[in-house]
């Protein structure tokens, strides 16, 4: 099984700036949300432990999977949002209010990574997990990296994964099974499946 989870808090989500790359730890929010993850995963003996190269994702693996150090996979880090970078989610720049707004018809603006590139990236790693599909493996990773993961293990989702709330520590699990990737469920249906 692959459990895969976004970062817990950090202040410039709390203050609802645009982050991608920037580096931020977690702030005390997001420590205990990350706890809580903890606790909801405490049973599930984890093999392996992939992160973003970033200090948050890092954090929120390290506080999941307390006995096992992350194997730090660059695939896994944000979107690059190039110039807009460190820009105010509450007053966005029109072409970023835009893409935002609809991100499976219309292109990230100029500078930014595209989906499409965040998709092949996150997708190449995914591919690479098939061979160990028989292990229990936590990836820990932001926002849209997620949504391109839930996208490349979903074709026919058509884009649903862009426009859908991922909250931080919000934990999404897949099977691998023959080689194929099964549709993720957020834990707490698969939980409930159980």
């Amino acid at each position: 099984m692959i459990y895969i989870i976004r970062h817990g808090q950090t202040e410039l989500n709390n203050k609802r700036v645009l982050q991608g790359r920037s580096d931020y730890p977690l702030n005390t929010n997001g420590i205990a949300q990350a706890k809580e993850a903890a606790r909801q995963l405490r049973d599930i003996h984890f093999d392996r432990v992939l992160s973003s190269p970033l200090t948050r994702a890092i954090q929120t693996a390290e506080i999941v999977v307390p006995n096992i150090t992350p194997n730090i996979e660059d695939r896994l880090i944000e979107m690059d949002y190039g110039p807009y970078e460190g820009m105010s989610l509450n007053a966005p720049a029109p072409e970023v209010l835009a893409f935002f707004s609809d991100l499976v018809h219309n292109a990230a603006p100029d500078g930014m990574e595209p989906l499409a590139s965040v998709v092949r990236r996150v997708g190449s790693l995914m591919e690479e997990l098939i061979a160990h599909s028989h292990e229990n493996i936590l990836i820990s990773t932001h926002a849209i990296a997620m949504k391109g993961i839930l996208e490349y293990l979903t074709p026919d989702s058509h884009g649903s994964y862009w426009s859908k709330y991922i909250g931080n520590c919000a934990v999404y699990v897949t099977e691998c099974r023959k080689g194929t990737f099964a549709v993720p469920i957020p834990l707490e249906q698969y939980n409930g499946a159980s």
